[in-house]
């Protein structure tokens, strides 16, 4: 239960409003038990009264009919109206205070946990699973209370009247524990198995709607509904098996609601026939069966929602759970006033315990301002290298330092703060185009965003769009071209201003005009500041100060285009393969 331990950690700044909603709850449950008692009162008091005129009965029940209608109509239903905001408010708002919690945990999870986790799984715990918990708030918390106060109320009223009728009453209650006991855990592990499943389905189903261009593309429509009914029917054979048991939980409980006033009717119609018990006696008690039974058949049916319920709580801690690869160390410093020194030093990586070196004793040492770049087959361990800048990984050995200082002696978050990343697929959110500029700056104003487009090369294109910069770009800006996308993603990093630039594959797979328009606006970026490239076209690197060639994560060549070129090492030879010196023929590089 040591789900439900941490669930009431929520639910604590509540617990005042808790009570005041039970204490009302115990007004509005009280009042129908009432009930029975009126209609005792009729029969016996009036209906079969011996000593009463046919006129003073009649004044006995206006009077009593009257007062009834007083508590049911006037005074019940503004008790119900509260009881019930009351509840459902409290319930929200630790939902909200959850997913409040749960959207932290996300922005601190690391891109290693991303790579192995589905995104619809994901969402499915943030809605479904939190969604789920809330019963155990209005079920768990409050309703349960009061079906047994509800209980404890009706036994008192009906011992007042007949003890031995009531213990007929009663005797069946220690079957409902039994049942409660018995089916209790295997449902909580069906219902855990249950959740999973759906959380597959939704995983599945949120890839394969992104994936729909290639799947139309391939032609594949009829093996994807094929891959995707394997999934539905895991759901559908895990739903069977839990509806199933919930079906036997019911039947069982329904079976004892039903005994129980049988036995009573049978007993409290003897008692009458032998003149041992009034008629009103008997109607009431078999109005309180009701009273007694229908709570205590919601009490079981709550031990079924409730163990949904800690399944899903368990889900959503499991969730919770997930370790932090990066972490500030106690005391880390916020990281100011960079100059732009980088340097890498003896850094080897891995991103697993169990697989190879991605990167090996890789050493490097940046200077303010400088521009890098590297260069190398795919797969070599760029990409990775630059990744290691802002900690989206820390690095297996050795250390990277900014300024002197080591990147994991600082608060990540100012860290990151400090590194503007234009990426080759930059997301963009489906917001306006104003929106995902100034998230590179939220507090900007819009005369600096238009500044900061017009430093991109955007602000043409973006104004002349029908809504401007409040044209909505769509999911991952599917309403944008790949250059306008790469355009604003540029803007965004100028309007962040940080003093250190990574650029990863940011003008691969563009059309010519495109790229003149990106690469004018990535070298104004890149002016005084340290700004690291990943590359895939050499001829958009060779201005840069130096360029690293990396092999199978080690540095193999290190020097300016014109050195690497004169070398005629692995560089030259990149550099052959894609011809790229057509544009030069004239001139000849030689060893010396």
């Amino acid at each position: 239960m040591d789900s439900i331990k941490r669930y009431l950690q929520f639910v604590s700044p509540y617990k005042g409003k808790i009570i005041l909603t039970v204490l009302i709850g115990i007004i509005k449950f009280s009042i129908p038990l009432l009930m029975p008692l009126i209609i005792k009162y009729v029969i016996d008091d009036i209906i079969n009264a011996q000593d009463m005129t046919q006129g003073a009965k009649i004044d006995q029940l206006l009077w009593i009919m009257g007062g009834a209608f007083l508590i049911f109509l006037i005074l019940r239903p503004p008790i119900e109206y509260i009881r019930q905001y009351l509840a459902q408010y409290i319930g929200s708002k630790i939902l909200y205070d959850i997913r409040e919690k749960l959207f932290d945990h996300i922005q601190r999870l690391s891109l290693r946990f991303y790579s192995k986790t589905k995104t619809g799984e994901i969402i499915s715990r943030v809605i479904h699973d939190v969604e789920q918990t809330k019963t155990f708030v209005i079920t768990g918390l409050m309703n349960i209370w009061l079906d047994m106060i509800t209980i404890v109320i009706a036994i008192i009223i009906m011992l007042t009247m007949n003890v031995w009728l009531t213990l007929v009453s009663i005797a069946l209650f220690p079957l409902y524990g039994f049942a409660v006991k018995y089916f209790y855990a295997r449902l909580r592990k069906l219902t855990r198995d249950r959740s999973q499943a759906l959380a597959s389905v939704q995983g599945h189903l949120h890839e394969r709607v992104q994936g729909v261009p290639v799947t139309r593309s391939f032609a594949l429509e009829e093996h994807e509904e094929r891959e995707f009914d394997k999934q539905n029917k895991n759901f559908l054979d895990k739903a069977l098996v839990h509806t199933n048991w919930n079906a036997y939980t019911y039947s069982v409980t329904n079976t004892i609601t039903d005994l129980a006033p049988l036995l009573v009717i049978a007993f409290a119609g003897y008692q009458v026939l032998t003149d041992a018990l009034t008629v009103g006696t008997m109607v009431a008690f078999v109005g309180y069966m009701d009273r007694v039974y229908n709570p205590l058949r919601r009490l079981v049916n709550s031990a079924t929602v409730l163990t949904q319920s800690i399944a899903s709580m368990d889900r959503v801690f499991e969730f919770l759970d997930e370790k932090y690869d990066i972490v500030d160390k106690p005391g880390a410093k916020e990281l100011k006033n960079v100059k732009g020194d980088v340097d890498f030093q003896d850094i080897s990586f891995r991103y697993d315990e169990d697989e190879p070196l991605v990167l090996n004793d890789v050493s490097l040492s940046v200077k303010q301002g400088e521009t890098i770049a590297f260069v190398g087959m795919s797969g070599g361990g760029k990409s990775t290298l630059i990744s290691l800048i802002p900690r989206f990984y820390d690095v297996t050995d050795g250390s990277i330092k900014i300024d002197g200082t080591d990147i994991r002696d600082v608060q990540a978050r100012s860290l990151r703060d400090k590194v503007g990343m234009v990426l080759q697929d930059n997301i963009l959110f489906s917001e306006s185009i104003r929106m995902n500029i100034k998230m590179g700056n939220p507090e900007a104003s819009d005369e600096e965003m238009i500044e900061a487009a017009k430093a991109a090369n955007a602000h043409d294109f973006i104004t002349s769009l029908p809504n401007g910069y409040d044209t909505l770009v769509g999911e991952r800006g599917v309403k944008l071209s790949g250059g306008q996308k790469q355009r604003v993603a540029i803007a965004r990093v100028f309007l962040k201003n940080p003093p250190l630039l990574v650029l990863d594959e940011a003008t691969s797979a563009l059309d010519l005009e495109s790229e003149s328009l990106i690469q004018n606006a990535l070298e104004r970026l890149a002016s005084d500041r340290t700004t690291f490239i990943v590359a895939h076209r050499l001829s958009t690197i060779t201005h840069a100060h130096r360029i690293v060639h990396i092999e199978n994560g080690e540095i193999v060549e290190v020097g300016s285009h014109d050195e690497l070129m004169r070398k005629r090492g692995h560089y030259y030879d990149l550099y052959q393969v894609q011809q790229l010196d057509d544009a030069e023929p004239e001139k000849e590089y030689s060893e010396h």
